[in-house]
């Protein structure tokens, strides 16, 4: 294991009605003047903004509206709500939504008390002070609700990039599985695969000893792989939303990785494709993840077996350990595909002939390599790529 901090002081009230409590916990921390941003108009035809609205309202919380959010969130958006904030004096952020809406509130938070461009932010400076962010979570799967991290689009050549630090982490997140219920087969199922990916981008690691964590993530792993049948099959299983959507959290606050090295290139490949492309987050990770694994399953291929073995429940193979690597990443990639998922650019509407562009917008070379696991130039990245495709 390697030496680590960890502090995750995020305040959660789950389960049904906890939506009720949103106005209380805003005052508790602090707010008095509210930005309340959301995405298109479906919180709004679902009664979420409403329930969230007469929360505020009964704690006496003024509070302005921003919404427009878009998968992929833009950088455009999070100009306005800078501006907004400071010309209203807001004190307080709240993100309606799922991981989208809460990305560009984060940036928004990040920009609103930062005199340069918030940009700067997702170029390699770290948050470190923000407006508090909290929010009201309506799609489980990108964990931006417990985590420090942020990604915005650029609309300025399409750059999808990331942004972290302490000054991210929501000070309370309000999280009603019933509010995820009303999500199509294809919105889940993204969610599931990014809360998956989210895992395995911390599993995969060359660090050594890491046992307890290696069976966090391995837990996870198996509770989604019972999970989501169930709530593919029904999509109104309120348990299996509720665990799907706590696991989506325990994904990506770091708790199972905070002993390790992580990777993070398989995260930072699929973002040059929704950056391109505007497909879903999660959608691209299903072409992405499997054909990372399958590149770089030499590197360690008794991880790749343990993999296997521990969540997919393969025999091992001790003469020839590679079977066993192999058949754990094809599971996967049958899994993704048993819940709807694409496996190919082509389903994601990607072309092959844009891998170079793709390649290129990333920003690799063979002095700026991606990925801890194992270093990534650009022809590896390029083989990737092509093995998606």
């Amino acid at each position: 294991m390697d030496n680590f901090t960890f502090y995750a002081p995020t305040y959660f009230a789950f389960g049904k009605g906890s939506e009720k409590l949103t106005g209380k916990l805003v005052k508790r921390f602090g707010g008095s003047k509210v930005l309340l941003h959301y995405g298109g108009g479906s919180v709004k035809r679902n009664g979420i903004f409403d329930a969230v609205v007469a929360s505020l309202d009964e704690a006496k919380i003024p509070f302005i509206e921003l919404g427009g959010v878009k998968p992929n969130p833009r950088s455009g958006l999070v100009y306005e709500g800078i501006k907004l904030c400071k010309k209203k004096k807001v004190d307080f952020i709240l993100a309606v939504g799922g991981g989208s809406v809460i990305d560009s509130a984060k940036a928004i938070a990040a920009g609103a008390i930062y005199d340069g461009d918030f940009w700067d932010y997702y170029s390699g400076k770290e948050v470190v002070k923000a407006l508090p962010v909290a929010t009201v979570l309506t799609i489980a799967a990108a964990g931006s609700e417990g985590s420090p991290h942020s990604v915005i689009t650029n609309e300025d050549g399409m750059r999808k990039r990331a942004a972290e630090g302490e000054g991210l982490r929501p000070v309370f997140s309000i999280m009603n599985p019933e509010f995820t219920c009303t999500l199509d087969s294809y919105q889940t199922a993204c969610g599931i695969t990014d809360i998956m990916a989210h895992v395995c981008e911390r599993y995969f690691t060359n660090t050594k000893d890491v046992e307890t964590t290696d069976r966090l993530c391995e837990g996870i792993l198996k509770a989604m792989i019972t999970e989501s049948p169930k709530v593919i099959k029904n999509l109104r299983d309120y348990q299996a939303r509720a665990n799907i959507m706590w696991a989506g959290m325990i994904a990506h606050n770091d708790i199972c990785g905070a002993d390790r090295k992580q990777d993070w290139s398989s995260h930072r490949i699929e973002h040059e494709l929704s950056g391109l492309y505007d497909v879903a987050h999660g959608a691209g990770l299903a072409v992405i993840v499997p054909a990372w694994m399958k590149f770089v399953m030499k590197h360690d291929v008794n991880r790749f077996a343990q993999f296997a073995v521990r969540v997919w429940d393969c025999d091992m193979n001790f003469a020839d350990p590679e079977v066993t690597a192999l058949e754990g990443i094809e599971r996967f990639r049958n899994f993704l595909k048993s819940i709807g998922m694409p496996s190919k650019f082509k389903e994601l509407g990607a072309k092959e002939k844009d891998i170079p562009t793709l390649v290129k917008k990333l920003g690799v070379t063979e002095n700026k390599k991606l990925g801890s696991f194992v270093k990534l130039g650009p022809e590896e990245v390029t083989a990737i790529y092509r093995l998606a495709a």
